[in-house]
């Protein structure tokens, strides 16, 4: 595997993103309430701590880019940062979520030990700026607009803040209408670039824009993009899991069934583990 730029999550956590051990950044798309995001959060921890894989719990407050105006949007920041809060101490383990906007990040960073960068906003460079400015680990989803080699501007403006806690995310590129494919050779591209790369297994099946007013997807081709990109050599899998995807109110068609999240991330390890041993 090409060697990439490791680092420590955060002083709380000794996690290393691009170290010896596969790490999943995985939770519901949308933070729902306390109940559902407790439920996934102690069982993706648990099969995280038997696995030996590192965790981060993931959920956004807002889903700011819906197809349909009158689409849910999640519970807002204000509650949504306390539930994050709460499911980090309970749980021990760090959190992450979504920044849309410039002002989110401090506060946003007061509790969560990574922020995200949506896909759509990874070349505002207000944005990206200022969530390096929080010294907190960035992962930046990679554009579906984007090749893999012009994400080393990204991290020019990260690095422009002496901020180096990077991970460049794939979730799929545009291919025409309606259809998004993950190109195997771009991860490696990226990986080119000294930073951790990690692979979003459930946004890559989506479908942009084939359900008219939402966004449709494959969940049963997820646990394939998940193999594939740790078979390539990635450092970790993001991936949106949720109790019952039928009912969530964003990425319904996308979303891992929890019941299902243990045997597909088991599956998952051994490819990991493979991998690593060449």
């Amino acid at each position: 595997m090409l060697k990439v730029n490791s680092f420590r999550l955060s002083e709380t956590y000794p996690i290393i993103i691009g170290g010896d051990r596969m790490t999943l950044i995985a939770g519901p798309c949308s933070i729902e309430g306390w109940d559902m995001c407790d439920q996934v959060a102690a069982e993706l921890k648990s099969i995280c701590d038997e696995l030996e894989i590192n965790y981060v719990f993931k959920g956004s407050f807002d889903k700011a880019n819906r197809s349909n105006v009158h689409a849910g949007r999640g519970v807002g920041m204000e509650k949504g940062l306390v539930i994050l809060n709460d499911i980090k101490e309970k749980y021990e383990i760090p959190v992450t979520t979504d920044v849309h906007e410039t002002y989110q990040c401090k506060e946003v960073a007061k509790v969560c030990d990574m922020l995200q960068i949506p896909a759509y906003l990874c070349r505002q460079t207000d944005l990206i700026m200022e969530s390096a400015r929080t010294g907190k680990a960035v992962n930046i989803k990679k554009g579906q607009f984007m090749a893999p080699w012009n994400m080393d501007n990204v991290i020019d403006k990260m690095k422009s803040c002496n901020n180096e806690k990077i991970i460049l995310c794939e979730r799929g590129t545009t291919f025409g209408y309606n259809r998004l494919v993950v190109d195997m050779q771009g991860l490696l591209d990226m990986r080119k670039l000294g930073y951790p790369v990690f692979l979003d297994a459930t946004h890559s099946v989506q479908q942009p824009g084939s359900g008219k007013e939402f966004t449709s997807g494959n969940r049963e081709f997820a646990p394939y993009m998940m193999n594939a990109g740790l078979a390539v050599g990635v450092d970790g899998i993001f991936a949106e899991v949720h109790p019952d995807p039928d009912k969530a109110i964003s990425d319904g068609p996308s979303q891992i069934k929890l019941s299902d999240i243990r045997s597909i991330i088991e599956n998952a390890k051994k490819y990991d583990d493979l991998t690593r041993s060449l």
